[in-house]
């Protein structure tokens, strides 16, 4: 008898630059729901993390820097699988594949020449040599060539997974970078970024506390808005951008922030990051005003769930909405991602398109993704 092919490694390191999610997930071939194994989180060292933060804008050396920076990402990667895999007690021939997102570094689609890009650093090959697991990555690329946003890619599994006939959901993933799928009863379904997610916060906490992220919202919730710095924010033309749209750091970064505060005036630390709290709930408040008044639930996913401060915002700004963590609704906040990623890999090895056109603004479906046999 041949082996199953139905389990899956999903491997998502985002934004945030917190380091790499993993999990292993088992998709039955004879169809039925996701059953996720095992998830582990592995921090970026101190060193790789400043590297790639780096990497975000333009600077010396970068094809050399890059390159060995996409090596160490694989490294790190290679690392959590096989901590995976002896958590599961599993050798790495029962697993299909594995679906690695990589380290965006870069994301403007559609720009300069019509075409534009999108990086994400990742040494594909010394992955699948390291795991001895057929790799799939570059998982946005296709979508870009086929003129879409390339971002953001997890609508259609947010479908597959947390859709419902009886209520209009959103699913909300907060990240370095904010993004929502807007999951219709009818079936129709719609993706894109809100905004800034944690980026803004987490940058503005390490410069002045030495954190690397605002543990529950706490700092923020000493502070109070800043209304004319809200607004001047607010006013930045990607929030009036109708979908399909992304976004990331080449945007909204500490150059974009360093120039909103001088704009505005002095302002207490914990008042702009108060404010930056507001910027981040009331980007994802707009887009469901805008695009779906008849949201009931809001799911939310990625760090951001974590951060009580920013629930309770949420919540306070959507009275008619219910909003909660993806947990109540049988998957974790913190794996929701990375199962995103074992998804798609699942999708390209069973030869079906990963993106959602009417998401990203591609001119169709398509396979997503290269595939580095084990």
């Amino acid at each position: 008898m041949p082996r199953p092919r139905d389990l899956f490694i999903g491997l998502m390191s985002g934004t945030s630059l917190d380091g790499v999610d993993g999990i292993i997930a088992r998709f039955p071939e004879a169809g039925g729901g996701m059953q996720v194994l095992n998830h582990l989180h592995q921090p970026f060292s101190g060193a790789l993390r400043d590297e790639l933060l780096t990497l975000n804008s333009p600077g010396e050396n970068e094809l050399h820097r890059s390159a060995l920076a996409a090596t160490a990402v694989a490294r790190s990667y290679a690392d959590l699988v096989a901590q995976l895999l002896e958590l599961s007690e599993l050798p790495n021939t029962a697993i299909t594949a594995i679906g690695a997102h990589g380290q965006t570094v870069r994301h403007r689609p559609g720009e300069f020449d019509g075409c534009g890009y999108t990086v994400q650093l990742l040494n594909g090959a010394l992955l699948a040599e390291q795991s001895g697991i057929a790799v799939v990555c570059d998982l946005r690329n296709r979508d870009v060539a086929a003129g879409g946003q390339g971002a953001p890619l997890v609508p259609a599994f947010h479908r597959a997974q947390f859709g419902r006939l009886e209520r209009d959901v959103a699913v909300l993933n907060i990240g370095g970078i904010s993004n929502i799928s807007l999951l219709e009863r009818t079936g129709g379904t719609l993706g894109f970024d809100c905004g800034p997610g944690n980026c803004l916060m987490d940058l503005w906490v390490a410069e002045h506390l030495g954190h690397a992220y605002d543990a529950a919202g706490a700092w923020a919730a000493s502070g109070r808005v800043v209304p004319d710095l809200l607004s001047q924010m607010l006013a930045e033309p990607f929030f009036a951008l109708a979908p399909p749209r992304s976004t990331g750091r080449d945007l909204f970064n500490r150059d974009w922030l360093q120039a909103q505060i001088a704009s505005s005036g002095p302002h207490a630390a914990q008042d702009v990051q108060a404010t930056l709290l507001e910027l981040t709930a009331h980007g994802v408040v707009d887009s469901l005003r805008r695009h779906a008044v008849s949201t009931q639930d809001l799911l939310v996913c990625g760090g951001g769930a974590l951060n009580a401060h920013l629930m309770q915002r949420l919540q306070a700004l959507l009275p008619g909405i219910k909003v909660l963590p993806t947990d109540a609704r049988g998957l974790p906040a913190m794996q929701v991602e990375a199962a995103a990623f074992a998804w798609l890999a699942m999708r390209h090895v069973r030869g079906l398109p990963g993106n959602l056109a009417a998401a990203t603004g591609a001119a169709g479906p398509r396979l997503l993704g290269a595939l580095y046999p084990a």
